[in-house]
């Protein structure tokens, strides 16, 4: 499934006040608990789970935690800008202010690695995460979204 079929201007939250990597996936919990009709303590255990792994900062101020729960739901992708970066324990130390949070559900077999391998695509480019960055409302951003995760006329004929 695609990023663009998860991401509607219901799911981008903008300038959210985190002062810490644990505020951020407590705010996140609680949205997305929301979302599913599920506990957000169940949700915020899933990701600091995921985090005690390793985190899910992917550098340059990009976030992907994730998880899978158990049950079955709708896969869910959340992005939210922060008003001001914060730690995530990132490789490249950098502050992190744009997260992607995707849950999915445990038994959906691998859906949850293409996406977010789909998202780590489409913001490989600095001119993408200057857009995200700049972008003031919500359809802004999921426009974005769409036209980064679009396959380019070249990726369409390989497929056919």
């Amino acid at each position: 499934m695609a990023i663009s079929d998860l991401l509607s201007v219901a799911d981008v939250i903008l300038d959210v006040s985190a002062g810490n990597k644990r505020s951020l996936l407590e705010v996140l919990s609680d949205e997305a608990a929301s979302r599913l009709g599920r506990s957000s303590q169940e949700i915020l255990e899933a990701l600091r789970d995921r985090e005690q792994i390793g985190s899910t900062a992917l550098g340059r101020g990009v976030a992907l935690p994730h998880a899978e729960l158990s049950g079955t739901h709708p896969p869910i992708v959340l992005f939210t800008r922060l008003q001001r970066p914060i730690d995530f324990d990132a490789r490249d130390d950098e502050p992190v202010d744009l997260v992607f949070l995707v849950l999915w559900p445990a038994g959906g077999g691998k859906g949850i690695l293409p996406t977010i391998s789909e998202i780590c695509r489409a913001l490989r480019e600095p001119q993408s995460l200057r857009r995200l960055r700049l972008a003031e409302t919500p359809e802004e951003v999921v426009e974005l979204v769409r036209q980064l995760t679009v396959p380019g006329p070249d990726v369409a004929r390989e497929e056919t």
